[in-house]
């Protein structure tokens, strides 16, 4: 049990920018059946965070009004039923939110052991991520070896990751970033080819590789039209976000012609079942490549937990390349 009563923890005064994220103070959580409390060292930081915070992404019923959707840390209690996990443990676990604390609580079947060879802010940086990237990209979307592979926002959390897996499991990788410096991270990671969309028309790109099989996506908009375009026959697309907003005009004659198919999905809403599947999946066929250092996220920055406002202020800057992390043991 923990031994103090109080935690400190950053909250949302009220729906706007960064400066709506502030220090308080709360009672440790205690946990129900099946959940475990972990003592948090770091606390990923992405961009669902950002969107409740303006207010435009509201938890889900039961899980704590506090941002934050992964971390690292160790076990300090068990709930209930619990049998995996004993007091003392290292994990890395996706929360349904409450991570930007001190102590959180999330189901047992949610937290992952700190792969071999990663520190806990490297640990940090996996849950929510790899949860979201191969659920979508392999599970839903059904990338196999060989296949051509685009992922837009390239260097982002999501992109970082999504490059790395998909070349480890053996597809042509392609992505899109916003500059040269962007694109040259990608192609660092295992992109085949990064295209600088300021610059360049991936569309055209996508086209002269006879389309992508897969595409994953996280701007929405004026991209869906595109991406439709650059996919190849049979081609899947796979959303994830809508940085550009959900709503377009779409002629949906290509879908029939071509033989597309269109999904998505958002990964906090889903159950905790499924979140637990994914889990396992995640152990048996990720954790080896991150153990043997096939693969490994990308870090960049970290920021004291109190600083939360710049570490949103830097994520929205869109200058970061990979993952943002608190840092929450003092």
């Amino acid at each position: 049990m923990p031994k103090h009563h109080t935690m400190r923890v950053i909250e949302i005064s009220e729906p706007g920018g960064p400066e709506v994220l502030v220090t308080a103070e709360r009672g440790v959580p205690v946990p129900g059946a099946d959940e475990i409390v972990i003592r948090v060292a770091y606390a990923g930081v992405n961009r669902p965070d950002a969107l409740q915070r303006a207010g435009n992404y509201a938890p889900p019923p039961g899980a704590s009004d506090l941002p934050g959707l992964e971390c690292s840390g160790t076990v300090v209690e068990v709930g209930a039923g619990v049998t995996r996990w004993k007091i003392g443990d290292k994990v890395c676990a996706l929360l349904p939110g409450g991570g930007y604390a001190e102590y959180v609580t999330t189901p047992a079947a949610h937290a992952l052991p700190v792969p071999e060879g990663l520190d806990l802010r490297a640990a940090a940086c996996l849950p929510e991520t790899f949860f979201t990237v191969y659920s979508n990209v392999f599970q839903r979307g059904g990338l196999k070896a060989g296949e051509r592979f685009l992922v837009h926002g390239g260097s982002s959390g999501i992109g970082t990751t999504a490059i790395q897996l998909a070349s480890a499991f053996g597809a042509r990788v392609f992505a899109t970033a916003g500059s040269d410096d962007k694109c040259e991270a990608c192609v660092d990671l295992g992109a085949e080819a990064a295209i600088n969309y300021r610059t360049n028309d991936f569309v055209a790109v996508m086209q002269a590789e006879g389309g992508a099989n897969l595409i994953l996506d996280m701007v929405g908009g004026d991209y869906l039209p595109r991406n439709v375009k650059a996919l190849a026959d049979d081609g899947r697309l796979v959303q994830i976000a809508f940085l550009q907003g959900p709503k377009i005009e779409l002629n949906f004659a290509q879908v029939m012609m071509r033989r597309l198919t269109i999904t998505g999905s958002t990964l906090r809403p889903q159950s905790v079942a499924a979140k637990a599947k994914i889990a396992e999946a995640l152990e048996q066929d990720v954790w080896p490549l991150l153990a043997s250092g096939r693969i490994a996220p990308v870090i960049d920055s970290e920021y004291p937990l109190a600083e939360a406002a710049a570490a949103h202020a830097r994520m929205e800057s869109s200058g970061h390349i990979g993952k943002i992390v608190l840092k929450v043991e003092r």
